[in-house]
């Protein structure tokens, strides 16, 4: 009921997990190997502790899992991140925790988890029967990550059930999803279908379940929404950067008819232009990028809801989010062009001018007049401030050391390899049907791409992304002129 405070503490050194690949990325080899010993010797989760099994799950098992797939790389491509007579603790605290959030798996008719597990008890009496679409459909990344390193199905199984199950809910008149869901049921609570908070993650994990573990599936599955989402939320004009008409934006519509629902948008859709980037629609990412940057252009930062229509927020925290950088970076990523370091230092400054506290950053109450509040996620260490560092560091290992690598949802660093490629086990897919589920990279393409995945050309990298008089009308439209 309370926006603003997310239950996601959990008494388990939270911070202090989600930030240790973090210190891996930045080179401080030192303060790695401190954070995990501290881990090792002092994190339990064996507590009276009621979490959500999603902010556990991107937030503590993904870091536990990152940080022991840094330790252990041969290559340590980060530099010495090795702990001397490290025996696997990373993922044995990983695996205990993962069993620990199993309970909200049973039970349930549909197979898609109850959206909180009491760590010692299970899923609580009083739980209850409602979930959102990306709270439920956003774990196979980490849960199939612990799978394949473990060699046990359990996780991933439970994980892709989820997935399945939530997919052959959606509508079949528009093939969107809704954002609230009940678990018993499958009947839809929520039918609001947007890209932001309730949903947004379930898209990527079903790009980056691919990207990580080849399965045919997941990759058909995201084409198909991915075309959906194109069809239904996208409004304005068809290309970014030529035509008459509105700025490109996505909107949030009723999952059965795709009629507009509201007028805002929520900062967390500021992460669906890297994930256009990923897969290689370049040109429809710049604008959508474009009208996020005018927003935080306007406030110095971004307000959890923004409403288009009467030109204000109508949420008007920001909790130090990282998705508008997280863009900003792929985004430079895949086009070298200036302008987005230039993106990259306004948001540096603007975190420095009104958030800085004396013990770290805070988040916003208000963006308009920059009240603050005692409290500091812990993704502003795991993704806001990866992200920024990421973008100016050029020679950063992530980018130089040949070794691919994915971010998973909370930003932490998975190395992209063939062990994770090939599942020990056959009772998920029959062995005859594995090889024909495995994709080959070249049929990685999404639905309605406008760039054909081609690099933005090198006459175009010292323009302005985005042709100025577009640039002027999305500044409108946000009331920046």
């Amino acid at each position: 009921s309370n926006l603003n405070i997310n239950d996601v503490l959990g008494n388990y050194s939270l911070t202090l997990i989600d930030a240790l690949d973090t210190l891996a990325v930045m080179g401080n080899s030192s303060e790695f190997q401190k954070a995990v010993k501290l881990v090792i010797d002092t994190v339990s989760f064996d507590k009276d502790s009621t979490v959500q099994v999603f902010e556990a799950t991107i937030r503590v098992l993904g870091s536990l899992l990152s940080a022991h797939i840094i330790i252990t790389d041969t290559k340590q491509p980060f530099g010495d991140m090795t702990i001397k007579d490290y025996d696997n603790e990373l993922l044995h605290l990983a695996h205990d925790l993962a069993v620990r959030l199993l309970p909200a798996f049973e039970n349930t008719k549909t197979g898609i988890p109850y959206p909180r597990v009491n760590l010692k008890k299970g899923v609580p009496p009083d739980s209850h029967n409602e979930t959102c679409t990306a709270g439920a459909g956003s774990l196979l990344v980490e849960f199939g990550i612990l799978s394949r390193l473990l060699g046990d199905s359990t996780f991933e199984w439970v994980a892709r059930r989820a997935v399945k199950a939530l997919w052959s809910l959606r509508s079949n008149n528009t093939g969107l999803l809704g954002n609230v869901v009940n678990i018993q049921t499958g009947h839809w609570v929520g039918k609001q279908s947007g890209l932001g908070a309730g949903s947004d993650s379930f898209y990527e994990y079903l790009l980056k379940s691919y990207i990580l573990f080849g399965e045919q599936e997941d990759l058909e599955m995201f084409n198909t929404a991915y075309q959906n989402i194109q069809n239904h939320l996208r409004r304005g004009r068809e290309a970014c950067n030529e035509g008459e008409g509105d700025p490109p934006l996505y909107v949030n519509v009723n999952m059965y008819t795709g009629q507009l629902m509201n007028t805002w948008i929520d900062s967390l859709q500021a992460f669906f232009p890297g994930l256009q980037v990923l897969i290689g629609d370049v040109e429809d990412a710049i604008c959508l990028h474009a009208f996020y940057y005018a927003i935080w252009k306007r406030y110095g930062a971004l307000p959890e809801r923004y409403n288009w229509q009467l030109q204000a927020p109508d949420v008007p925290f920001y909790p130090l989010r990282p998705e508008l950088v997280e863009s900003t970076y792929l985004l430079y990523q895949a086009t070298k062009n200036p302008f987005y370091l230039h993106v990259g230092m306004d948001i540096l400054q603007s975190l420095e001018k009104y958030t800085k506290a004396k013990c770290g950053y805070a988040t916003l109450h208000h963006v308009v007049e920059k009240t603050k509040e005692d409290r500091m996620e812990s993704f502003f260490l795991s993704e806001t401030c990866k992200y920024l560092y990421l973008l100016f560091d050029e020679e950063n290992p992530v980018h130089r050391s040949g070794n691919k690598f994915m971010f998973t949802t909370e930003g932490h660093v998975v190395s992209v390899d063939g062990r994770f490629r090939s599942s020990l086990w056959e009772d998920i897919l029959p062995a005859e049907e594995e090889s024909a589920h495995r994709a080959k990279p070249t049929e990685l393409r999404a639905a309605n791409l406008s760039s054909n995945c081609n690099r933005v050309p090198d006459e175009r990298r010292y323009l302005l992304p985005l042709k100025s008089n577009y640039m002027r009308q999305i500044d409108r439209m946000v009331g920046l002129i």
